[in-house]
């Protein structure tokens, strides 16, 4: 049986998304926290936004995750605040994406303040994970989920993903 809280985080973090399954919701930086006492665990997630259609699954997939670990009492809760942002998934989720043929999204989209983002058209240069080159272009806001946008490269003419700055 598994009892220490490292344990209980490395099987939680372990966790696919279930929309970009290449990467963990640790990578993602959903994985909030893991609290430990005794045989009880709690996992904390931050969805991508408030709305997210995969929360359940997500709950489902890490508490099915910990109970197989052998953790007695299982419970997953919402953590919206502090807000998730792209700030959070880390460099291996940056580098996983990419690999993966999604534009990563681009650090420092938080502002000064608590709960303050920026949002809107990006400024920023995108690369084109296939071919890397940098003359690209925005095709639509909306992409194949809410957080992704798409986009193409003009260089290699190949569409790509690209998710969003939150």
């Amino acid at each position: 049986m598994v009892t220490t809280r490292v344990s209980a985080w490395e099987v939680a973090a372990a966790v696919p998304d279930p929309e970009l399954p290449m990467l963990t919701l640790a990578d993602l930086g959903i994985l909030a926290g893991v609290d430990q006492d005794g045989d009880a665990v709690t996992a904390w997630i931050t969805p991508t936004y408030s709305g997210c259609p995969a929360v359940a699954e997500m709950a489902a997939d890490v508490s099915g995750r910990l109970r197989a670990a052998g953790f007695g009492e299982v419970r997953v809760r919402l953590r919206l605040d502090p807000p998730w942002s792209t700030d959070l998934i880390t460099e291996a989720g940056r580098r996983k994406l990419a690999e993966a043929g999604i534009a990563p999204p681009h650090t420092g989209a938080r502002t000064a303040g608590p709960g303050l983002l920026r949002l809107g058209p990006t400024r920023h240069l995108v690369h084109c994970p296939n071919c890397g080159g940098a003359d690209t272009e925005e095709l639509s806001r909306f992409g194949s989920t809410a957080c992704k946008a798409l986009w193409r490269c003009r260089s290699c003419r190949e569409p790509f993903d690209r998710i969003k700055e939150i």
